[in-house]
């Protein structure tokens, strides 16, 4: 099993309290991805997370990580990075949010807003243009505070 540090055992809690109440399935290879990007602390790629995961489960392939990956998203539990492919751990899962993303180039740490105004912009702007948003990522590459010093 993977050693837990008290939030990632919270979040992974929260994580099954949530399926549950939401009569999903949370399998035992939805907990490990889960608890691996929980013990992450930047955005992490598909294939890295194979590579953890074959540390634990050796005969783990690519399609068993996408599967769990496509079920994190679709329940809100993750973050998808379109930009560079790779993933994060959403702690604010269970309530609906706005989300943006500052990603940093340097250390791949990320940093999630949950700013209102943007969205009802970006929503504004595409019903002035009779555009129907299917899929939002707002996405600000840069250098964080930590790796400026």
């Amino acid at each position: 099993m993977i050693p837990m540090t008290d939030s990632a055992n919270n979040l992974l809690y929260r994580a099954q309290q949530l399926c549950v109440t939401r009569a999903v399935r949370f399998t035992p290879i939805r907990q490990q991805i889960f608890l691996l990007m929980a013990q992450h602390n930047a955005m992490i790629s598909a294939y890295d997370l194979l590579a953890q995961l074959q540390l634990l489960e050796p005969n783990a392939k690519p399609p068993t990580v996408y599967r769990a990956l496509d079920f994190l998203l679709e329940e809100g539990f993750i973050h998808k990075i379109e930009s560079s492919n790779a993933f994060i751990l959403c702690p604010h899962f269970g309530e609906k949010h706005p989300s943006q993303l500052l990603l940093c180039k340097s250390c791949g740490g990320v940093i999630e807003l949950h700013n209102t105004e943007i969205e009802e912009l970006l929503q504004s702007l595409a019903d002035e243009h009779g555009f129907a948003i299917t899929t939002k990522t707002v996405e600000a590459h840069g250098i964080c505070a930590d790796c400026r010093e």
